[in-house]
């Protein structure tokens, strides 16, 4: 039998009360060591809600340092070629609130911003945000409302970063699984070709 958790008290009186500490340690200003968090992060992941309450997470993924401090309570995050859904952004258009984890590849902690977004098409700090001689066509940016180093635990139960754990073939190749779940008319020479060598020169186009 399915037992659900249907009110907040249920729910704390199942997993007990945070810790004082734990409760507490949201912050809304940027302090020098987010700055330098940030300034080290190649990665992280946008979370997003629609008006009608549907969610979406997009992968951000830049040379460290991507992630544009533009003063102690604002972010912006460019924006990179890539499948033009723009589920987020449109997301964003309907409901300002996100949320962002920021990742540092072999660091078990992360650092967590909530906030409040807007899209901007182009502002004079576009210019530091280019990569390769590529200017971002839009940002996100954040006005920062918590912000927080979140634990190590689910690294470390999952041993993301262990290599010896790393299984990058278990499933199969990029293209064999769009041409299997997405792209059945689309052949497979032609979907390895696009997939291959070429396609990480062209990440910026």
């Amino acid at each position: 039998m399915t037992v659900e958790i249907t009110s907040h008290e249920e729910l704390r009186d199942l997993l007990g009360e945070p810790t004082a500490r734990a409760a507490n340690k949201d912050r809304r200003r940027l302090h020098e060591r987010d700055r330098e968090w940030l300034g080290a992060s190649p990665f992280c992941l946008l979370a997003t809600a629609g008006a009608d309450g549907s969610c979406d997470v997009s992968p951000k993924g830049d040379p460290a340092g991507f992630a544009l401090v533009l003063d102690d309570t604002t972010i912006a995050v460019p924006e990179r070629p890539g499948n033009r859904r723009a589920d987020g952004y449109r997301n964003i258009l309907d409901n300002p609130h996100v949320g962002m984890l920021f990742l540092i590849p072999g660091r078990t902690d992360t650092l967590r911003i909530n906030g409040r977004a807007r899209l901007v098409r182009d502002a004079p700090w576009f210019d530091d945000m280019m990569v390769k001689g590529h200017r971002p066509v839009l940002a996100v940016v954040v006005e920062i409302e918590q912000i927080f180093y979140h634990c190590a635990k689910a690294f470390l139960r999952s041993a993301l970063w262990q290599p010896e754990t790393w299984q990058p073939d278990v499933l199969p190749s990029r293209a064999r699984l769009i041409k299997e779940v997405e792209a059945p008319m689309v052949s497979l020479q032609d979907l390895e070709r696009h997939y291959g060598p070429e396609y990480a020169k062209n990440i910026y186009t």
